[in-house]
């Protein structure tokens, strides 16, 4: 429970709210001020969005194991019940073992019988929306949403895939290498996702005037919600010994890990490439990673093709932040600029 609104009000119904909330292992409640005006909706609207992102990183995961290895769904439950015992430790993973192992009247996986079209509420529409607002590059839940629009696109898929006949060829390695690949980019990817939820509730924090506590929002996930894992646990502690982090991809223990991660994330995604298999979330995270961490981006050609063709002015690497110039770059244009800002 994610209670935001009149700070004066939280003392009087704290009590009730405590005691019907879900408790984790130590008794705590999940469930604490969140903020004023609107910071509980939109803590939760960001859960809400990180449940997307978790949700497709799951299904790409699944997808790579039935499409990529030829898994049975009766071996994908095998795989996620031990993914279950690892740092993927989840509500998630635990459900998903669940509905893999579960057989219809006739004895076949069930799961294999429901159609792949996917609905959505807008929770995590919202977010996206809120992330362009801010302008927080939260392009993992953003290929999330899309993935389930495109689910949607049933009959022009089929006749997709009709008209293009795409050759996808199987993994020839070591399976059961790849499968602990598989779930090393899940764990890296999840990461990604919740450092990005995290700096769009900084940003609008920043925004609204809020004084989010990130720590105790984290506490309140790990028990009673979709998104309920012992993960939480590790960014409760990020932001516990730094409130000001700016991102969970600065903090010394989620750096080691993602390390550590790395070279397994990079190779499923080129094995997914290769063989012509989706992994949208899985591909836009690592993207992220790559662009966060890469000091100079191809910005600077972009703001040169703006001041050019609608001369938008450019900073110089040469200069002070502030100062802003521009180039007549035909010799026909002139010297005047465009007022210089960003929506």
């Amino acid at each position: 429970m994610m209670p935001g609104g009149s700070d004066a009000a939280w003392p009087l119904v704290k009590p009730i709210f405590q005691a019907v909330s879900a408790k984790v292992e130590d008794g705590s409640p999940c469930c604490d001020w969140v903020g004023n005006g609107g910071a509980g909706h939109f803590v939760k609207m960001v859960h809400n969005g990180i449940e997307y992102g978790d949700m497709q990183l799951i299904c790409e995961a699944y997808q790579l194991m039935k499409d990529l290895l030829g898994m049975t769904p009766d071996e994908m439950h095998e795989v996620f019940t031990a993914w279950n015992k690892t740092e993927l430790d989840s509500y998630l993973i635990q459900i998903t073992s669940e509905i893999l192992a579960k057989k219809d009247e006739d004895g076949k996986p069930l799961v294999d019988k429901i159609l792949d079209t996917a609905g959505q509420k807008g929770t995590g529409k919202w977010t996206g929306i809120a992330a362009l607002d801010e302008g927080v590059p939260l392009t993992l839940i953003g290929e999330a949403v899309f993935a389930r629009c495109l689910s949607a696109m049933k009959a022009e898929r089929v006749e997709a895939s009709v008209e293009y006949k795409v050759k996808r060829e199987k993994y020839t390695g070591d399976k059961k290498a790849m499968i602990e690949d598989i779930r090393k980019a899940l764990l890296a990817s999840k990461i990604i996702s919740y450092a990005q939820g995290y700096v769009l509730m900084k940003a609008a924090a920043k925004n609204y005037g809020w004084k989010l506590n990130y720590g105790g929002i984290a506490l309140m996930w790990r028990g009673g919600c979709i998104i309920r894992s012992t993960f939480l646990g590790k960014i409760k502690e990020a932001f516990d010994k730094n409130p000001e982090l700016s991102n969970l991809l600065l903090d010394p223990y989620f750096k080691s890990l993602v390390e550590s991660l790395l070279p397994s994330w990079r190779k499923v995604v080129a094995n997914a490439a290769l063989c012509g298999i989706p992994t949208p979330a899985f591909a836009s995270a690592l993207s992220y990673f790559d662009g966060y961490t890469t000091d100079r981006l191809p910005a600077n050609l972009l703001q040169a093709q703006r001041d050019y063709f609608g001369a938008h002015t450019y900073e110089r690497v040469d200069h002070d932040r502030g100062q802003f110039f521009h180039t007549n770059w035909t010799g026909e244009g002139g010297s005047t600029s465009a007022s210089t800002y960003n929506a």
